[in-house]
């Protein structure tokens, strides 16, 4: 008889979402007549670029012809073209990345979850609380132990390291999902001497760089010095460019990021990483990536803008509500999501509860991510204009009461 991994059992039995789902559907049974506004999962609303389902199309077009049909992309790593484009796409924020440090994936997500087999499972690893789930879930799979660092009301829910901790694998996100928070260049600097002196690795989640408005908040964190000897950044193409549907997104690991094998050998992260990608993915499909490719041209990127600026003008209809209603939060500005006290000391899924029963509106709450999430609530601004400012002012009308 197999064996199973008993480190699954130490997960919660469903993930954050399937349980709102859960508790949406059963209420939508009770209630068939309740218009429920959804605010709770970071998917996006607006359609995709039109150059870039252009390119997309011509892709699949090339595929059904016997001159261009491309089968399997002979480093794994995605298309010459795509990697190229994605480190002009670094040029033009300042930030000098080759594209040969570049691998296409099919969502940061994959990657966030993928990463940890190249490292050992007696790694100690760093995250801070609140944390998108997948970090904790995916290392507790493999048996790491998990360690965390407080993001709270106190640190404007960006926490700093704790030089008397110890740890092998940083997990970091700015602008962060759930809370919105950043870190500005100079906290970034302080994670990533932390990270040299222990001789961590840092795993940097930038899914929402293209969110950044502020001078002081790098879009990448190898935009602050040292980073490319300690980290490894992972970034999407889901929220920037509408992709949650197509699955694309791209990986940097450093030519200069290595570590000590137990011989005591240099062995190159990026080497590994190629590896294990080599064994276990095949790549992205051509279309998707020549719709990726497209999202960098000129047209591509003012097109993205539009949308982007679209889900701003959102996160600012949320975000001056709560300033109205006196309530505190972080987020909006840097971030498509707005991380939001719960008012009268409610409890997370209480105010969950509260919100659906009573303004018919989802959201997120805030102890689905850790510890730190409970009293606070997730909002997104990845809903549609006109619903988005319909359910604001039945927030406002209910608790102004």
């Amino acid at each position: 008889m197999p064996t199973i991994n008993e480190n699954f059992l130490k997960l919660e039995k469903n993930y954050l979402f399937i349980n709102i789902a859960k508790k949406v559907n059963a209420y939508i049974a009770a209630h068939p007549e309740a218009d429920i506004i959804r605010m709770g999962i970071g998917d996006v609303t607006q359609p995709i670029a039109k150059c870039v389902v252009e390119a997309m199309k011509k892709g699949a077009d090339e595929m059904g012809v016997k001159e261009t049909f491309k089968g399997y992309e002979d480093s794994g790593a995605g298309y010459d073209f795509l990697r190229k484009a994605v480190s002009g796409y670094y040029k033009s924020f300042g930030v000098d990345i080759p594209a040969s440090d570049i691998r296409i994936n099919d969502g940061a997500k994959s990657d966030c979850g993928n990463i940890v087999d190249i490292f050992g499972n007696d790694n100690t690893v760093l995250i801070t609380d609140p944390a998108y789930p997948v970090y904790v879930d995916t290392n507790l799979m493999n048996g790491r132990k998990v360690i965390y660092a407080d993001s709270n009301e106190e640190n404007g829910f960006a926490a700093m390291p704790d030089e008397n901790v110890k740890c092998d694998i940083i997990y970091l996100c700015s602008p962060n999902n759930p809370t919105g928070s950043v870190y500005t260049k100079e906290q970034l600097k302080t994670w990533i001497d932390y990270a040299k002196k222990n001789s961590a690795v840092i795993i940097y989640d930038a899914a929402y760089e293209a969110f950044i408005t502020e001078k002081d908040v790098p879009r990448s964190i190898f935009a602050v010095e040292g980073a490319k000897e300690c980290a490894i950044e992972m970034c999407s193409l889901s929220k920037t460019a509408g992709f949650t549907g197509m699955r694309c997104g791209y990986t940097v690991v450093p030519h200069e990021l290595t570590v000590k094998a137990s011989d005591g050998t240099e062995v190159s992260l990026a080497q590994l990483w190629g590896r294990r990608e080599g064994s276990k993915f095949n790549g992205v499909s051509y279309p998707v990536q020549c719709a990726a490719a497209a999202v960098f041209t000129p047209e591509g990127l003012k097109e993205i803008r539009e949308n982007i600026e679209y889900y701003q003008r959102n996160a600012k209809v949320i975000a001056d509500t709560f300033d109205e209603l006196g309530i505190k939060y972080t987020g909006g500005k840097n971030s498509p999501y707005i991380w939001l006290k719960c008012p009268d000391g409610m409890g997370s899924w209480e105010f969950f509860d509260f919100l659906l029963e009573k303004a018919n509106v989802v959201g997120t709450p805030g102890e689905g991510f850790g510890k730190n999430g409970e009293g606070w609530f997730r909002l997104t601004a990845f809903g549609d204009k006109d619903r988005t400012v319909e359910a604001m002012g039945r927030i406002r009308d209910l608790l102004k009461k």
